[in-house]
């Protein structure tokens, strides 16, 4: 397994490669979170991102579901925040051209 990538089995066995964006620990929950990608898109065609709880000191951790509407808010919060982030870096790279 690459440090940013891991394996998961889907509903039909096969393997999944999954590429991690970033984890965090929360102050408020006190819990490690996982959001990563397996790059397939939505009927958008948005890419679509997961989130999990995990154990970063357990080398065989299992990503363990999300199941609180607080604990996503924090998650959301910190997507929404990093996608804006990306935006105006991306809209200052294309202003100095």
């Amino acid at each position: 397994m690459e440090k940013n990538t891991f394996t998961v089995l889907g509903d039909d066995g096969k393997e999944i490669t999954c590429h991690v964006l970033f984890t965090f620990e929360s102050d408020e929950t006190k819990k490690n979170y996982i959001v990563y990608t397996d790059n397939s898109k939505d009927s958008q065609g948005n890419t679509q991102v997961f989130a999990s709880i995990f154990d970063p000191n357990d080398p065989e951790t299992k990503l363990e579901p999300i199941e609180t509407d607080k604990e996503w808010k924090i998650i959301e919060t910190i997507l929404t925040t990093l996608q804006e982030e990306v935006q105006k870096q991306n809209k200052e790279e294309s202003d100095e051209q």
